[in-house]
């Protein structure tokens, strides 16, 4: 196992901790194990069409500023309406940031929900990824075994896509904050771990060093697939950096061809390598296939990269990725403070991803058959604290939707005059998972059993927002 020290930094919740970035062998994937992208388990039939084939989740991680991003205020107070300014979107009426204008031209593509309300106050992105929101910190910041399985889980547990891809992928690296601890949400749970992700690695490279967590230093870097081998424990300083795990692969390749095996491994490890070292999956990760032109519209960075390949895997067939935007130095959207510099670092860069993700795949016919999702486990506080910035707010966020079967230039809840609570139509957590289970052709009221064998709904309870389906 390859393990890379990183830095300690004080979390907001008041722990210390060390981060380490595990790019493992074969057992990187899921923990313990690998997260079986091959095998089948009880499938479910359903009668509901498949509106999307393919699910891109662009998880704000911390929690965005609903005011300052989607739902302006501006005639209320100072304290509350901040210094974000409105530019008019494809929507008549509806102003949005004016430092996304890309996604204000695509507005009439989307469906903009602005009363996205739960109570589940914790950072991870559990009820993002399940729809659960019954949980707290002291029982469920931290994975374990008795979780509720994620979508993507679901999704391979009902065997839903192409067995050529890994059919369920997150990135850049596992929800950690530099990969030091396992944020709960997108494992199998009480499915078991061989229906977690294929979580990719990343050694991200930053400008400069920054002024603490609050310091929008942007994270350059690509999303990387595991290594295959079980290398020796080294520092960063052993690890060679100029070699991509891409290129593992290519000598591990040709090693097989003038050999004819694979080293001795298990029938189901074989399968898995040959999973990964598939033409379509070695493509989608290959940035180096993509124009200097192309990188630069998704932005040549850490996110930009982790969304262009995100695209590239839906071509390939991969049902369920996402983009979790979690990083060291201010990478993340955790604003306690200086929310406003943060997010004139952030929002130039969220804007040019996902303004080249949507393009790109309506331009390729994809987008039909896609759902792109961008939202967080929260939103933030309406009146701005002493450090300039906003708190937790499960009360109130937004989750902004392209494609997959989705209404076009359709804005669904209304808030208060400060945007601090819905005023109608409040969508939980649930009822999101619900819409995103429906538009994959998955019954939101199917049930899976837990660990003491009681069937639980997969979206427990919610119902899918249908005035948001066309």
């Amino acid at each position: 196992m390859l393990r890379v020290l990183g830095e300690r930094r004080l979390a907001c919740d008041g722990v210390t901790r060390r981060e380490a970035i595990r790019v493992g062998g074969l057992g990187l994937f899921g923990s313990v194990s690998l997260p079986t992208l091959l095998h089948a388990a009880n499938q479910q039939q359903t009668d509901l069409p498949q509106r999307a084939k393919s699910v891109v989740l662009i998880n704000l991680f911390g929690g965005p500023p609903h005011m300052d991003m989607f739902d302006l205020k501006p005639n209320a107070p100072k304290n509350i309406r901040g210094e974000m300014i409105g530019t008019p979107s494809a929507i008549p009426g509806l102003p949005i940031c004016s430092l996304m204008p890309g996604i204000a031209g695509l507005m009439d593509e989307a469906t903009l929900i602005r009363t996205y309300s739960h109570k589940y106050n914790s950072h991870n992105p559990y009820n993002v990824l399940t729809g659960f929101d019954g949980g707290n910190d002291a029982e469920n910041y931290f994975a374990k075994r008795s979780d509720h399985p994620s979508m993507g889980s679901i999704c391979q547990h009902l065997d839903i896509g192409p067995r050529d891809v890994p059919r369920y992928v997150l990135m850049p690296a596992f929800p950690g904050y530099g990969q030091s601890l396992r944020r709960a949400g997108p494992y199998g749970g009480y499915l078991g771990s061989r229906y977690d992700p294929l979580f990719t690695v990343c050694e991200p490279k930053w400008d400069r060093k920054g002024n603490g967590d609050y310091d929008p230093v942007l994270a350059h870097g690509a999303p990387l697939l595991p290594s295959l081998g079980e290398l020796p424990a080294v520092t960063a300083d052993r690890l060679d950096r100029r070699r991509s795990l891409l290129d593992q692969f290519d000598t591990r390749l040709r090693g097989i061809d003038k050999t004819g095996s694979v080293d001795g491994m298990t029938k189901f490890q074989q399968q898995v390598f040959g999973l990964l070292t598939s033409p379509k999956t070695r493509g989608a990760f290959d940035l180096s296939r993509e124009s200097k032109t192309v990188r630069d519209r998704y932005g040549d960075n850490l996110w930009g990269n982790s969304t262009l390949v995100a695209r590239k895997l839906v071509e390939a067939g991969s049902t369920f990725v996402t983009v979790n935007w979690e990083a060291q130095r201010g990478g993340h959207w955790d604003l306690h403070g200086n929310t406003f510099g943060m997010l004139r670092g952030h929002l130039p860069v969220l804007d040019a991803m996902v303004t080249a993700l949507v393009t790109d795949l309506k331009d390729s016919g994809l987008l039909e058959t896609t759902l792109v999702v961008v939202m967080g486990e929260m939103g933030r506080t309406p009146r701005i604290n002493a450090k300039a910035g906003r708190d937790h707010w499960p009360q109130c966020g937004f989750s902004l939707l392209f494609g997959g079967g989705i209404k076009r230039g359709c804005v669904i809840g209304r808030t208060d005059s400060q945007a601090a609570y819905p005023a109608d139509r409040p969508v939980s957590a649930g009822d999101m998972v619900a819409t995103i289970y429906h538009q994959l052709g998955v019954d939101p009221a199917m049930t899976v059993d837990d660990l003491r064998g009681r069937p639980i709904p997969i979206a427990h309870g919610g119902e899918p927002v249908f005035e948001a389906l066309a």
